[in-house]
């Protein structure tokens, strides 16, 4: 059984990059998915393009379940029916993931006022509307006394964790997303809504010749958009508790950190970032968090060097030796983890 088998999942800039990584590794793994994308340039300038349909056809001809959308993520009306076309067609909605945006890119001093209002209004309000949307359909579901499972994944970035010269209103945005799924995740939870956020380090249409290479290297790529997606599909799934106490846990992208209720991990060839690099928000104790076998599971999955990851890590304090010694056991010798007391 695959993990998302059935779950009904709206992935909002879809058509490229990360949205589309992760569009693919969800219907792989049994999502049907509405696949949203509004076709426009890297700088949000009206396209040509109907890159929602390419991918939701792609899905399609690899046997999965997909329909396209393209709604503009900041307008309540099409956010509205593109939330409507997934309950009519599969008759409920189960998971939202949250990705779309562009750039417009200069230093503060010289940016437009509508430089800024259109950055902030895609990734910042285009995280606000489709929530505000999916939540009245997962509350009201709730209220009528359904045991809702429900999943909203948000992105952040870096850029809004440590800023980025020349990008002031996408770090903005970006940091206000972290906050906003704090605030999801306390004020929803009661609904059987679980919010995290991610913050992925990847080569894609909004990266590539500005901070990356434009061509991908051979062999093994860290900055590839698809390591960041299974752990998307995990979040989406049920295979996490079903919400969480709400604590802060925006930790270093590149660790990985057990305890005080939160955690975050990244990787790649000599600890540098990887496309799994991420923040997770609202999580609980202990009691609530998910296996360390779930976890390393994971870390595989995402294609990051597991042996450059693992060796790093300091899980002994959260998990005890003898369960990492399991785990590792488990995953038959695949990582080497750190054991040190």
């Amino acid at each position: 059984m695959n993990t998302c088998d059935d779950r009904v999942v709206v992935v909002t800039g879809a058509g490229r990059g990360l949205g589309r990584a992760h569009a693919l590794d969800l219907a792989e793994n049994g999502a049907k998915v509405v696949v949203n994308d509004l076709g426009v340039a890297r700088d949000g300038s009206a396209g040509a393009d109907d890159a929602a349909s390419e991918v939701a056809a792609e899905i399609r001809a690899l046997g999965g379940t997909a329909i396209a959308n393209g709604a503009d993520v900041s307008d309540p009306d099409q956010v509205s029916a593109m939330i409507g076309a997934a309950i009519e067609e599969w008759g409920r909605l189960d998971a939202l993931v949250c990705n779309a945006g562009f750039l417009r890119d200069r230093m503060l001093a010289n940016m437009s006022v509508e430089e800024w209002d259109a950055v902030t209004r895609v990734h910042l309000r285009g995280h606000f509307v489709p929530s505000r949307c999916a939540i009245e359909h997962w509350r009201e579901r709730s209220k009528a006394g359904e045991d809702v499972h429900a999943s909203l994944v948000n992105t952040t970035s870096g850029a809004g964790l440590m800023g980025s010269i020349g990008q002031g209103n996408y770090a903005a945005a970006k940091a206000g997303i972290a906050c906003l799924t704090v605030q999801q995740a306390a004020e929803w939870g009661r609904y059987g809504v679980r919010v995290n956020a991610i913050a992925p380090d990847a080569r894609t249409r909004m990266t590539a010749g500005v901070f990356y290479e434009e061509d991908s290297p051979e062999g093994w790529d860290d900055k590839d958009p698809a390591n960041a997606s299974p752990l998307v599909t995990w979040m989406v799934s049920k295979s996490l508790p079903k919400y969480y106490e709400a604590k802060t846990a925006l930790l270093p992208a590149k660790e990985v950190e057990m305890g005080g209720g939160g955690f975050s991990f990244g990787g790649g060839k000599k600890g540098g970032n990887s496309g799994a690099s991420m923040v997770l928000a609202a999580l609980g104790g202990p009691g609530s968090g998910p296996s360390l076998l779930d976890l390393l599971n994971v870390i595989l999955r995402s294609r990051v060097m597991a042996e450059e990851v693992v060796k790093e890590l300091e899980l002994v304090p959260y998990y005890g030796a003898e369960s990492l010694v399991a785990a590792a056991e488990a995953l038959r010798g695949e990582l080497t983890v750190k054991t040190t007391e």
